[in-house]
């Protein structure tokens, strides 16, 4: 019996190919925090969570902690960063398949900012109930299941 080929999957599945990409929800009072994304390669112009993608030798909370500082200038212990959903999405952009993890802070130090104004544009508390038109899809996706309490979904792939 042989295995089965890269050829013999479909675009996407292949497990080597898998992208690992990390979010943060800052929610409060019905609020979460977005950011409108400036000169990105994806998405420019939409709103998003801030967000990222694991570094070589991270972990994915070291990764989101970092993406944490990097982006609003706040400090995050990874104890306190809290698994509140996951995304299996299929992009149907470039047919690659990317693992999202939605992380909510218990607590952090330090005060938000946009500390990446070359690549957001501004950060805004949007109400969870009429988030802006131009989301990125998968996120508007993401947030409603974990509205709902869901803790996995997936996004993109055929059914």
């Amino acid at each position: 019996m042989t295995r089965p080929g890269p050829a013999d999957r479909p675009a996407g599945a292949d497990p080597l190919t898998l992208v690992v990409g990390v979010h943060l929800v800052l929610a409060h009072d019905g609020a979460v925090l977005l950011g409108q994304r400036r000169n990105t390669s994806y998405a420019n112009g939409l709103w998003h969570l801030p967000a990222g993608h694991m570094e070589p030798g991270e972990t994915v909370t070291r990764s989101m902690a970092r993406e944490a500082a990097e982006e609003l200038g706040i400090s995050i212990a990874e104890d306190d960063l809290e698994l509140v959903h996951t995304l299996h999405h299929l992009d149907t952009d470039d047919g690659r398949s990317r693992l999202q993890l939605f992380f909510r802070p218990t607590r952090y130090d330090g005060r938000v900012r946009n500390a990446e104004p070359h690549k957001c544009a501004e950060l805004h508390w949007w109400p969870l109930d009429r988030l802006p038109a131009g989301i990125v899809p998968y996120t508007a996706h993401a947030l409603a299941e974990i509205t709902r309490g869901k803790a996995l979904s997936t996004d993109g792939w055929p059914t």
